[in-house]
């Protein structure tokens, strides 16, 4: 008898997180929705849902709590899903230690204990039909390859996310548990929206001139605040097809990046580029490094 799915989903009260939530119900699955309201995901209860409050900056031991309970009730966690994130915009000069310790807690320390708390349940539970024991996916951006002035904060934690991605992946295979990391580039959700955004507290009148890279982001993300390329609920299919290895990814292996949009793709050909340009041009200084072969 084939076991029902059971994904469990951070942030899922808008964007990804509440877009794969949809596409997972749609396919019959059992879905785990969580917010640190829950009232803020009353309509996945409706779809189906089961729905819960957690806040991945909680104390390690509540995040535990919640890994405990959530196995008790449904027996076993077939996709992980990290979903949780915010931008801050901010010159490296503005940041405050507090507003880049609040990124970090919910970008990457957020994460870090959500996977601490889920995965000795996952490691132990029975292996699926599909020869997986389970799935976890953090998730990086189009920013886990390119920094941006006004954007360092933000692309420090979603490299972060993806070298963490690439080390579960190696560490968690023993275990037929795979890992991945969602590197979506610019998608038609909320992210980018007043009051989602958060911008650092101190302003700093040389970086608000649009002559300055600095400047010329904060009007840009302004600009493409609802003119996104990307369509969120399309990603969040591929997103679902590619975690299950179903739909267009049937007969495919994960990869270790769900790259999503054109944009990103550009970004990142653009990143092996002109990286590749540095190591060509520096090779004989890098390889004089060495120390003598014996």
């Amino acid at each position: 008898m084939a076991v029902t799915p059971v994904w469990f989903i951070t942030a899922a009260s808008s964007g990804f997180g509440q877009a794969i939530a949809i596409a997972a119900l749609r396919r019959g699955h059992t879905v785990i929705a969580t917010a640190r309201n829950p009232s803020r995901i009353q309509d996945l209860a409706a779809a189906g849902a089961h729905t819960l409050a957690f806040d991945v900056t909680s104390p390690l031991s509540t995040i535990e709590g919640v890994a405990k309970d959530v196995f008790a009730k449904h027996g076993r966690v077939d996709y992980l899903i990290n979903a949780a994130g915010f931008m801050l915009e901010a010159a490296v000069e503005e940041a405050t230690p507090e507003e880049v310790y609040e990124s970090f807690n919910t970008n990457v320390f957020g994460v870090m204990n959500t996977l601490r708390a889920f995965l000795p349940y996952m490691r132990a539970q029975e292996v699926a039909d599909n020869g997986v024991r389970g799935v976890v996916a953090t998730f990086g951006s189009l920013g886990s390859w390119r920094g941006v002035a006004g954007g360092a904060v933000y692309s420090m934690t979603k490299w972060a996310c993806s070298a963490l991605a690439e080390s579960l992946a190696t560490e968690l295979e023993p275990f037929k548990i795979k890992a991945t990391v969602v590197e979506p580039g610019y998608f038609r959700t909320g992210f980018l929206n007043p009051g989602t955004l958060a911008s650092s507290k101190v302003r700093i009148d040389a970086y608000e001139d649009e002559k300055t890279p600095t400047g010329q982001t904060r009007r840009r993300l302004v600009v493409t605040d609802g003119n996104q390329l990307g369509d969120v609920n399309k990603g969040a299919e591929v997103v679902v097809d590619m975690l299950s290895g179903t739909g267009v990814a049937k007969g495919r292996e994960l990869p270790v990046r769900v790259v999503l949009g054109s944009d990103t793709e550009k970004v990142i050909r653009d990143k092996f580029e002109s990286t590749n340009k540095i190591l060509e041009e520096w090779k004989d200084v890098l390889r004089s490094t060495d120390s003598p072969l014996n």
